[in-house]
């Protein structure tokens, strides 16, 4: 009987579903974090009597015909692109990226890493890393003797000192923007890693063509909605047990059918 694998798949599906929720749930308060939507497809029909098929009795043409669906598969995991809101923290190196764009940092293997996560660190000889201590991209170092920084929305970082009047330009901060961001891969710790399907990065300076501006002294907030989540996760219980009601139900009907002498 196919109901049961039917329903074995909605059963799958809305486990996964679950999974996804308490993920987003679980990353109500790191920064920078969108909230993941779990998306599903049909599976294949079984063509009892397709449509437009001659009736053999009569002649006429069948208008809809028979179409069995044999249950439900993962489509994908998407990303919902939103600008959580920002919090406002008085670090000199934390900042967050108001509209779209990624702060570029270097991971150990070589490769270039991506992250929204802006709040940066001073490493022990001066170098501007994110908090798991990968260096920023382009590298900027920050003076012993400097007393204080700034950064303004273009991302150049000036360094004050005591013994000046005039800050000191040390570098420029840029941002890095993809053709298709959902397509990025997600490797933990506030990171994702290009991909074929993201497309090749468009580096940039904040505020120009089209990418977003920095401010400084703030971290851009999760945008998972609590409300939301809840609601998904309530849905995703009850259709999880309404498919295991179609499983009682088919069990009982091959018992049922068993027992005819």
């Amino acid at each position: 009987m196919q109901a049961l694998k039917i329903a074995a798949a909605g059963m799958s599906a809305q486990q996964m579903r679950v999974e996804v929720t308490s993920n987003n749930l679980a990353n109500m308060s790191t920064t920078g974090y969108n909230a993941r939507r779990a998306e599903f497809a049909d599976l294949h029909y079984q063509q009892v009597t397709r449509a437009g098929t001659i009736n053999a009795t009569d002649g006429t043409v069948l208008p809809t015909g028979v179409q069995l669906g044999l249950g439900v598969r993962p489509a994908s995991i998407s990303v919902t692109l939103s600008q959580g809101s920002l919090s406002q923290t008085g670090g000199d190196l934390d900042v967050a990226i108001e509209g779209q764009g990624y702060i570029e940092v270097t991971l150990p293997s070589g490769l270039s890493g991506y992250t929204r996560d802006g709040a940066l660190k001073r490493s022990a000889d001066g170098q501007i890393v994110t908090s798991d201590g990968y260096p920023v991209v382009p590298d900027i170092t920050i003076p012993d003797d400097a007393r204080s920084l700034s950064i303004n929305a273009e991302g150049e970082v000036y360094a004050y000192f005591s013994d000046r009047v005039e800050p000191e330009l040390l570098g420029q901060l840029s941002l890095a923007t993809f053709s298709n961001q959902k397509g990025l891969e997600a490797m933990g710790s506030n990171l994702f890693l290009e991909t074929a399907a993201s497309g090749p990065a468009i580096t940039g300076n904040p505020g120009e063509d089209g990418l977003g501006t920095l401010r400084q002294g703030y971290l851009e907030d999760s945008s998972v909605d609590a409300v939301r989540e809840v609601t998904e996760l309530i849905e995703a219980q009850r259709g999880y047990e309404l498919n295991a009601k179609v499983i009682t139900a088919a069990d009982q009907m091959l018992s049922a059918t068993t027992q005819v002498r």
